[in-house]
């Protein structure tokens, strides 16, 4: 009788499993997504203004190629147009050679629709990044044979710590959820100094490039905000998944936008891992 039982509720259980599909961003009107640079590196500043996608959508991104796009600098009257271009599908400056400067406020302003939409940054003074180190290490559990690269600089500043670094291996942004490298001030910056290693294997003639950010704390919650959304498995003891909260505010228009305005410093260092013999 016990068997029986038990069996019954077995059966029970599994019976009762039901597939649930969510209607995750089922949006009869998509929201305009707006990625914004705004650096002192040229190559880097852009505006990149697409349509959001449904959840479960599979289908290209829609570009937005008629916007008008610009950044002033607040308190003055200087204005810097950007201009789209059709085959890199962003937007740059007009004058390639404008920049932002330490010290300066700025504000994003981008018109599409009949919809208008604002942000804006303060660019901060960059850290100090002092040298790239690297270093063949055996393997060993949880770590893999290969060459490790360490960072060293310096954080001399007691506010406004928010930095990013991104890492391209040959010519190729490492871009995937784990390699958002974000880090702040919360347990002190020493570990910066000591040597900060990054967490991939390299090998020999592997050429490294890495890209230091100090963000605005607005910008830097932003790309967290995505970085839990990217790790978000959609188990049943996770979160529902939902939009990271945008720097961006809508000043006329329809009352949702996505993305985020970023100004930052960019340090950039290169190196090419070469095998030390004795």
């Amino acid at each position: 009788m016990r068997y029986t039982l038990l069996g019954i509720l077995v059966f029970g259980l599994f019976s009762c499993q039901e597939e649930v599909v969510l209607p995750l961003g089922s949006k009869e009107e998509m929201i305009p997504t707006i990625e914004a640079f705004w650096t002192d590196q040229g190559s880097y500043n852009e505006v990149r203004i697409s349509l959001s996608k449904d959840y479960y959508d599979s289908l290209q991104t829609e570009i937005i190629r008629d916007a008008e796009v610009m950044i002033t600098v607040q308190g003055s009257d200087k204005v810097i147009p950007f201009q789209f271009l059709p085959g890199l599908n962003t937007y740059r400056p007009v004058n390639p050679t404008e920049r932002a400067v330490v010290g300066e406020r700025y504000q994003l302003q981008v018109k599409w629709g009949g919809n208008m939409y604002q942000s804006e940054g303060i660019m901060l003074e960059a850290p100090i990044l002092d040298s790239l180190t690297w270093q063949f290490e055996e393997e060993r559990i949880f770590r893999e044979e290969g060459y490790y690269i360490k960072v060293y600089g310096r954080v001399p500043f007691e506010e406004d710590n928010n930095y990013r670094i991104r890492v391209i291996e040959n010519d190729t942004l490492k871009n995937q959820r784990e390699d958002y490298l974000l880090f702040d001030d919360t347990f002190g910056l020493q570990f910066f100094e000591q040597g900060l290693e990054l967490g991939y294997t390299f090998q020999e003639n592997d050429r490294v490039r890495l890209e230091l950010f100090r963000l605005n704390r607005d910008a830097y919650d932003y790309l967290n905000e995505l970085v839990n959304l990217l790790f978000n498995d959609g188990g049943l003891f996770s979160p529902p998944p939902q939009n990271p909260t945008t720097n961006i505010r809508v000043v006329q228009g329809r009352p949702e936008v996505l993305g985020y305005f970023m100004v930052s410093p960019v340090l950039v260092r290169t190196v090419v891992i070469q095998a030390k013999y004795d």
